[in-house]
């Protein structure tokens, strides 16, 4: 496989858009055994000589792992055993911020952390892990989605503050209301621990989050058990967000191209350097972490 790897963390199904637009039939689909159990399934496509590893953290056949339990370990762990270096991961939030709108599309550059006992690092026993969050998400990827986005003529926003609630249950308006004196953007649930995972193992992390639905409290909407998020998105925004996430294999091939034979040079590959100064540990990621006493 190629050297600048590139990962794509995803919803349920977008591996079917990438075998239907432009990608073909995967060339493997398979689970990493990791020291913190299986991995979801990463499918490995090939566009353009350029390797693509895809997973998706809530199960190949729809919504089966909700957020809370999903294995962010096994999963990060698992795409890092498979070479990856980049990792882009494709979420759809709700909106906080008045100024966006559904189907348009966010670069997040921070975060806020409302979730509550997920499995934040892989270092519970070595007393490591001390990396500074000045820039969470990794400026390169930010950077180059722009590009895209841009030369797609794709409306997005290139900044905004996710809300990383924990759920399963969607946010009550008092919440959303906390989160935008706080200042918060667009409110979701999968984006940590991922990132801070991917950092403790030097790799590059960047959401693009295509809007879904408004938060609660944001538009008043009736309560529609039967409906996908309880009817707090109608029937034009559905078409709307239809149209966004058919975008996804667009957006990864091009994104794919601009990152073809370009080495990192950013902070992220560099997150754990403290630790190899001063305590010795080398540049095998496996001997980093302490499995048991």
């Amino acid at each position: 496989m190629s050297k600048d790897l590139l990962g794509i963390i995803g919803g349920s199904g977008s591996h079917i858009l990438l075998k239907e637009e432009m990608f073909g039939p995967d060339l493997w689909c398979k689970k990493i055994i990791t020291p913190f159990g299986e991995s979801a399934v990463i499918h490995r496509f090939v566009y353009n000589d350029s390797d693509l590893l895809f997973l998706s953290r809530h199960g190949d056949d729809g919504y089966l792992t909700s957020a809370p339990f999903v294995n962010y370990r096994a999963n990060i762990w698992g795409l890092k055993e498979c070479g990856v270096e980049r990792i882009i991961s494709w979420s759809g939030p709700g909106i906080i911020n008045k100024a966006y709108s559904v189907g348009e599309f966010v670069l997040p550059h921070d975060l806020i952390d409302e979730t509550k006992g997920r499995d934040y690092t892989f270092f519970e026993r070595e007393g490591m892990g001390f990396i500074r969050q000045g820039m969470v998400f990794c400026q390169e990827i930010r950077d180059i989605l722009a590009i895209s986005l841009n030369e797609m003529n794709i409306k997005y926003h290139n900044s905004g503050v996710y809300v990383c609630t924990h759920g399963p249950r969607l946010e009550t308006p008092a919440e959303i209301k906390k989160y935008r004196i706080l200042g918060g953007d667009i409110v979701g649930m999968t984006l940590v621990p991922e990132v801070f995972l991917a950092k403790e193992l030097e790799m590059c992390y960047a959401p693009v989050c295509y809007l879904t639905n408004y938060a609660e409290g944001i538009v008043e909407r009736p309560l529609q058990g039967d409906e996908p998020f309880g009817g707090m998105q109608n029937q034009e925004e559905k078409e709307i967000v239809n149209l966004a996430v058919r975008r996804f294999p667009m957006i990864i091939k091009d994104v794919l191209n601009r990152f073809k034979g370009i080495e990192r040079d950013c902070i992220c590959k560099d997150s754990m350097i403290r630790y190899k100064k001063e305590r010795g540990v080398g540049d095998d990621w496996h001997q980093w972490i302490k499995l048991s006493d």
